[in-house]
């Protein structure tokens, strides 16, 4: 393998190292702004190992075809080291800025959504609210004035009709006592009444036992 093969599968490493690093700080800070559970680090931090791993050998793959050597291992550690001795505390920082902008866009975007849409939808229906209710009291005022002013005229009307309503009313009540008495309607509306009251003893002296 050339030098200048090794030197550019040094640099990779290297990189891949700092890469790591930015990742690994980024998933902390994000797991703690989170308030993740404890019991998930572990399983996170497995999770984390084994993408870097692959994704490392992907690199390894593409620099020098997969051949593990020494300075694979110097240059992931050196970038490791380096990350953490010069980017760490910047990267952190950056990451924890990244989610307090994060919040604010969109306690910003709730806000203004709640000012925008939510309070004139509000104020929409307390107005409609308002009209239906006066609306309806100035129909019923309208109806009761109507009522008022039609009620001569119907004491009129059934005064002017009771000539003809009471015979009409007389011979109805002759006409159907006979067809009452042959069909027996009212032994039959007793024993419906009396079948009706049996059945609610039984249910409720089932369900009073029970």
């Amino acid at each position: 393998m050339s030098l200048s093969v090794q030197w550019l599968t040094m640099a990779m490493m290297l990189l891949s190292g700092i890469g790591m690093g930015v990742v690994f700080d980024g998933y902390r800070v994000v797991s703690d702004e989170l308030k993740v559970n404890r019991w998930w680090i572990p399983v996170f931090d497995l999770l984390y190992w084994i993408a870097a791993t692959v994704i490392v050998f992907q690199v390894l793959s593409a620099s020098n075809e997969g051949e593990v050597r020494t300075y694979v291992f110097l240059g992931l550690l050196l970038g490791i080291g380096c990350y953490y001795w010069l980017f760490s505390r910047i990267v952190v920082r950056l990451v924890h800025g990244i989610i307090q902008a994060t919040r604010a866009i969109i306690q910003f975007m709730i806000r203004a959504f709640v000012l925008l849409i939510i309070r004139p939808l509000q104020l929409l229906y307390k107005l409609a609210k308002v009209i239906l209710a006066f609306l309806l009291a100035f129909t019923i005022f309208l109806i009761r004035i109507v009522l008022q002013l039609l009620r001569p005229l119907w004491v009129l009307v059934r005064w002017m009709t009771r000539p003809i309503v009471q015979p009409v009313g007389r011979w109805m009540t002759s006409w159907l006592r006979p067809l009452a008495a042959r069909w027996r309607l009212k032994e039959r509306g007793d024993k419906v009444t009396r079948f009706i009251i049996k059945c609610w003893k039984y249910v409720f002296k089932r369900s009073k036992d029970g």
